[in-house]
């Protein structure tokens, strides 16, 4: 059976970003008025709406600094645990043998805490994050850092299209998209050239089929 390295994108692809976004204005509104049990839902309302969430609470509450605010989003441990199936599909790639891989744009410890409230730390041979590696997707160095895993073939899974696909492409891998569901933060936009588009498209992770799987 061939070898297989299978990497994965973060947000909008194992967890959705909007997730992250919830569990974070829910940690700001206890933070900012833990009387007024409505600020929760106003943020998601203002978010909805467009405008500058933390410029709202700030004009609301005056005394709070936008730091605090900033600082929270970024560090706190967001509820994942509607996402018990990431972890048990990753289980099921790794039991087959397959090495599997990770590589994500962001701040250190708001992917890593994403990661570990996925409880998937322990899942990944190699856990590629921008500020922690150096440079960001679509970056060569970020994809061929897997080569040393000699694998006969390698997978990648995203949901960016303008930066997700085009460098696995050019590297021969196999890229799969996860598919917008309606709720992903940054819009989905296939009119693009071919070199940047997805080979395959499915649904949800479950859908995934690897070649001789």
């Amino acid at each position: 059976m061939k070898t297989k390295t299978v990497v994965f994108d973060l947000d909008d692809t194992l967890v959705k970003e909007i997730d992250f976004l919830k569990s974070a204005f829910l940690e700001i509104a206890k933070f900012v008025d833990k009387s007024n049990s409505s600020l929760y839902s106003q943020m998601l309302d203002w978010y909805y709406n467009k405008q500058n969430v933390f410029q709202n609470i700030i004009s609301q509450y005056p005394a709070i600094d936008i730091k605090d605010l900033k600082n929270i989003y970024r560090n706190h441990f967001p509820d994942f645990s509607k996402y018990e199936h990431v972890r048990k599909y990753l289980v099921e790639l790794k039991n087959k043998g397959h090495k599997l891989g990770l590589i994500t744009d962001g701040f250190s410890v708001t992917q890593r805490n994403k990661i570990k409230s996925l409880k998937i730390e322990d899942l990944f041979d190699l856990i590629v994050i921008s500020e922690e590696f150096g440079s960001e997707k679509p970056n060569e160095d970020n994809f061929k850092i897997f080569h040393q895993y000699n694998s006969d073939e390698y997978y990648y899974i995203g949901d960016n299209v303008s930066k997700d696909f085009v460098t696995p492409n050019k590297l021969g891998w196999k890229t799969i998209c996860i598919v917008d569901n309606g709720s992903n933060i940054h819009k989905q936009d296939f009119n693009k050239e071919v070199v940047y588009l997805p080979q395959t498209k499915v649904e949800n992770i479950q859908r995934i089929k690897l070649e001789t799987d």
